[in-house]
């Protein structure tokens, strides 16, 4: 009996520890994001255009992207628990001096090192849900760990941009930075020790599979698309459609639930076939985006179109993980590793675009351009269908 109790006690363990680890990814994310729905009263208050302030999330992209790939053969021989617990830290701290930035070169400098944190978050959390949990649960668990950042993807910035309404944009980033802090708590709390694993990660290695190619193209044009429009969803929410400040938010929700709903059945469908899933969600995306300036002129009409963009988009990394863990599951650091790199480069230069564009053709202007990127991404799948194997 005391045997049977030791298990359970162990096998309990393992799963809190999955949880808090897709706690501390849902947080990196959310805290990545959490520029996009307050793009305007941070402007307002650091005297610097919605364009520019755009920028605070292209460099939190930026340094995600150098840190991902580096982080873990950097410290190949650290803890592993250790890892995660100091650059959770380092991302609450990065919020929290977000919140306090009097210029918007301190904001800038904030954000770098959340961006740090967060990249080497993300690419640590893919190789520890198989050393939490027994065999058989692997890919449930895994599973769990990447949902925190398909809900952070769809929830984060309207919950951020809900909380800037209420109590003003720096709240926002006090409220992340409390969160990431108690996340890093937890990491120690919970987490056994995990010494590093005797392999060093060969980033060079999956890279030689076909299929991790395609999905890191796919993946470079469709977050591209996305954040060029979504980054500056705001102004086209308020400038396009009319629709009032103090609604903003709530329709940011409506598009976070939606994206909820999108993660969970792009999931179950990526198990069945990863390419199809993605050709669909990259056809949903390209079409929504471009009818947002042309037929998103009213309240309703914008929420309905936002509904389509949270399916299309919450349904965008389970199914791109799924594809790379299949087709690589002896590197699955490594994979995760280039993946956050391209994502993260891909935000910065979508955020950076759309800023230009914005700034220099209105807002409408985004939702075109993401609508081109994410229509050659799809282009890109149906190209490739015969020269890759599909998972």
């Amino acid at each position: 009996m005391a045997l049977v109790d030791q298990v359970g006690a162990s096998v309990g363990r393992g799963w809190s520890a999955v949880a808090v680890v897709a706690a501390a990814t849902f947080t990196v994310v959310t805290s990545e994001m959490l520029p996009v729905g307050l793009l305007s009263p941070i402007g307002a208050s650091l005297g610097v255009t919605e364009g520019t302030a755009g920028l605070a999330l292209t460099v939190t992209g930026l340094s995600a992207a150098a840190a991902a790939p580096s982080l873990a053969p950097l410290f190949a021989r650290h803890d592993r628990r250790r890892l995660l617990c100091l650059l959770m830290a380092l991302v609450g701290a990065g919020n929290l001096l977000s919140a306090w930035a009097p210029g918007f070169a301190v904001l800038t400098a904030a954000r770098l090192l959340v961006g740090v944190g967060m990249g080497g978050v993300w690419a640590l959390a893919a190789g520890i849900a198989v050393r939490l949990v027994a065999a058989k649960s692997v890919g449930t668990a895994t599973s769990l760990v990447f949902s925190g950042i398909a809900v952070a993807s769809v929830l984060g910035v309207p919950a951020g941009a809900y909380v800037g309404e209420l109590l003003g944009w720096r709240a926002a980033f006090v409220a992340a930075g409390i969160l990431g802090l108690g996340v890093a708590a937890a990491l120690a709390a919970v987490l056994p020790p995990l010494p590093p694993e005797a392999a060093r990660p060969r980033l060079a290695e999956p890279l030689a599979e076909g299929r991790v190619r395609v999905a890191l193209a796919v993946v470079a044009l469709l977050v591209t698309g996305h954040f060029a429009a979504y980054t500056y969803v705001r102004p086209v929410l308020e400038e396009v459609s009319g629709v009032r400040s103090d609604l903003v938010g709530a329709l940011l929700l409506v598009y976070g639930v939606a994206g909820i709903v999108g993660n969970f059945a792009a999931g179950y469908g990526a198990t069945r076939s990863a390419r199809g899933t993605l050709l669909v969600l990259a056809g949903l995306l390209s079409v929504t985006a471009v009818l947002v300036p042309a037929l998103g002129d009213s309240t309703a009409a914008a929420a309905g179109l936002l509904v389509l963009w949270g399916i299309a988009y919450g349904g965008v990394s389970v199914s791109v993980q799924t594809w790379l863990l299949a087709a690589v599951p002896h590197a699955r650091e490594a994979a995760s590793a280039l993946l956050v790199a391209v994502f993260n480069i891909a935000i910065a230069a979508g955020a950076f675009a759309g800023g230009r564009l914005a700034d220099g053709r209105g807002a409408a202007s985004v939702m075109y351009l993401g609508g081109a990127l994410a229509a050659a991404a799809a282009a890109t799948l149906a190209v490739t269908r015969r020269r890759t194997t599909d998972t």
